[in-house]
């Protein structure tokens, strides 16, 4: 069973950039389709950002311009970038891969 792990979630100030990370031990994100969700209290989690297995790249109309995503050269570790973050942008982020889910970190957008 993989468990993807997330990290580097946290709290910022509005306008401020955070770098969510997710990784598993031998597990390559690789010709997968790699996406990552958020989820905020009482909503349904939503998609955010994906790389699909031919490579392109795809954001919500939310975060387009704001945040990329993108994977390591070894395909090890998937990466969101997320810049000039909003409270808005607060919620629990998750990684998923070929039906794999991380278990969520915790970003929150305030002064």
């Amino acid at each position: 069973q993989v468990q993807l792990v997330e990290s580097g979630g946290g709290l910022v100030q509005p306008g401020g950039s955070l770098r969510l990370s997710c990784a598993a031990p031998e597990f390559t994100f690789a010709n997968k389709d790699v996406r990552w969700y958020r989820q905020l209290p009482g909503k349904e989690r939503g998609w955010v950002a994906r790389i699909s297995r031919n490579g392109r790249v795809d954001y919500a109309p939310l975060v387009k311009g704001r945040f990329a995503i993108s994977t390591d050269d070894g395909g090890s570790t998937l990466y969101l970038q997320m810049n000039n973050l909003r409270p808005e942008d607060s919620a629990v982020y998750y990684c998923y891969a070929s039906e794999h889910w991380g278990q969520g970190t915790q970003v929150t957008i305030a002064s």
